[in-house]
């Protein structure tokens, strides 16, 4: 009889079976680094994304963060908030086969050629080649800890459990012991985030994961070989202020990579519209479109934000200011959309609205107490005229800004409906240029793309000091 070939890559689990039957299948075993290592590998030489849905980080972290699978070391991201490092490290199980054996009813998902804790020697010494095999999901070979100050060595390690001593259990015997949550992964990735949040002595406690591979609990050694890819994140300690990671410990990390926030302005709108919850189609089904300029504009204030001199720049302008800004822009065109009845397209009468909600994203200078939201305002501005030169630059405006003679004014703003926009401008002249610079495609014209072209237009006149506007609260009337 010939034994079927196990396949662990298959979109579903493999069916159960037995330390005997996997052996015969010519299943071999490798540790978690060696398995990293080979299938990370394999999709160098393929060309395919070892990471999917990292932007940004190709030709920088990423390079250094495969050297460091390929090495087979423990590393520490290190970066200000909102760069992508819990995204990044979580993404890494991925490299992972997407099945794996364990013998069943393990509690540190013991290989059944390598079994570590006690219950599964036992069980592969009793039953031998008809110890049961069953297989996990990669997707449950990662754990995650943010690290507290109140984090304990139970939570990592474990701890004695009182039960299982009431149970008759000698406190010498290692199946007294509660495990926590590094050696439950075992076999997997552990990541702990914010590694420096966590208190000096509880650090001590993985001193011996990330050298020796054994854990110590109550005054007595478990020599369990634990096999683990650790990966942890910090912040810049002289940010934090809130601790840091003791000698000892980063000396053990095998590397340390730092992250960065996007280097190109199309990075930072990949990034957008990657993260962002809306849609960038065409607005079917009452979904809100958030036109290409005005992503454009919000990447460029996050950017201009981060780069302000009034802002403290070892905080960091976390990533999330960009993409919470588009969806706050996409719920005013919603709001406006419920209030007229017309599909929800926003326009630069929506941008206003993020000021004051992205007040509580950034931290400024003690210099800047009380001029908070002026600067944020300066700086949006600043942001659609840059976007204003980089997309209109060379467009006949003449026609548009001819409309304002003899004192007519345009009425628009956060609540004015995008026919009533258009109707009192009549045609616009060189209106499908606008469009076409602005990246709307062919036959996905409608009213409400319309509107945000010449709005965006308008208020590029306004702040190159070629048109007039007055704004009053929600309300904008340009050529005033």
């Amino acid at each position: 009889m010939t034994t079927p070939r196990i396949d662990a890559s298959a979109g579903t689990a493999p069916a159960d079976t037995t330390l005997g039957a996997l052996r015969d299948s010519g299943h071999t075993h490798r540790t978690v680094k060696a398995e990293l290592r080979e299938n990370l590998i394999a999709r160098l030489a393929a060309g395919e994304p070892t990471v999917p849905g990292i932007v940004g980080f190709d030709d920088t972290v990423l390079p250094e963060v495969e050297r460091a699978l390929l090495a087979g070391h423990d590393l520490v991201l290190l970066g200000e908030r909102g760069q992508g490092k819990t995204r990044l490290i979580r993404t890494l199980v991925g490299l992972l086969d997407e099945w794996t054996p364990v013998i069943a009813g393990s509690e540190l998902n013991d290989h059944p050629f390598d079994p570590v804790s006690v219950h599964a020697r036992r069980l592969v010494t009793e039953r031998g080649d008809d110890t049961p095999v069953t297989w996990l999901h990669r997707s449950r070979r990662y754990g995650e800890k943010l690290a507290t100050p109140d984090t304990s060595v139970g939570d990592l390690i474990g701890d004695v459990d009182p039960i299982k001593v009431a149970e008759g259990r000698t406190l010498g015997d290692p199946e007294t012991i509660h495990f926590g949550l590094v050696p439950r992964t075992n076999r997997g990735i552990v990541a702990i985030n914010e590694l420096p949040d966590l208190a000096e002595r509880i650090q001590v406690a993985l001193l011996n994961v990330l050298e020796e591979r054994d854990i110590q609990v109550r005054g007595y050694t478990l020599r369990l070989p634990l096999d683990l890819l650790v990966v942890a994140s910090a912040n810049p300690e002289d940010y934090t202020n809130r601790g840091r990671i003791i000698t000892p410990l980063k000396d053990r990390f095998g590397a340390e990579v730092r992250t960065h926030y996007p280097l190109e302005l199309a990075d930072e709108i990949a990034l957008v519209e990657q993260e962002a919850r809306l849609t960038w189609a065409d607005g079917s089904h009452g979904e809100p479109v958030v036109p290409r300029h005005l992503v454009q504009v919000l990447a460029r204030y996050a950017r201009a934000v981060r780069e302000a001199p009034q802002v403290d720049g070892r905080s960091g302008v976390s990533a999330r200011f960009a993409i919470a800004a588009v969806e706050t822009v996409a719920a005013s065109a919603v709001r406006r959309a419920a209030v007229t009845g017309e599909a929800p397209v926003a326009r630069v009468g929506d941008l206003p609205t993020v000021v004051a909600a992205s007040r509580g994203k950034v931290e400024f200078e003690d210099t800047e107490e009380g001029r908070e939201l002026e600067v944020l305002d300066h700086l949006l501005r600043r942001a659609v005229a840059q976007t204003f030169r980089a997309t209109l630059a060379g467009v006949d405006l003449s026609g548009l800004q001819a409309k304002f003679g003899d004192g007519h004014t345009i009425y628009a703003g956060d609540t004015v409906p995008a026919a009533d926009l258009l109707r009192q401008l009549g045609t616009v002249p060189g209106l499908a240029t606008i469009l076409e610079r602005l990246d709307v495609p062919d036959g996905a014209e409608s009213p409400g793309l319309a509107a945000a072209a010449v709005e965006f237009a308008l208020e590029g006149l306004h702040l190159n000091r070629r048109l007039a506007k007055d704004a009053d609260g929600g309300r904008t009337i340009y050529g005033a």
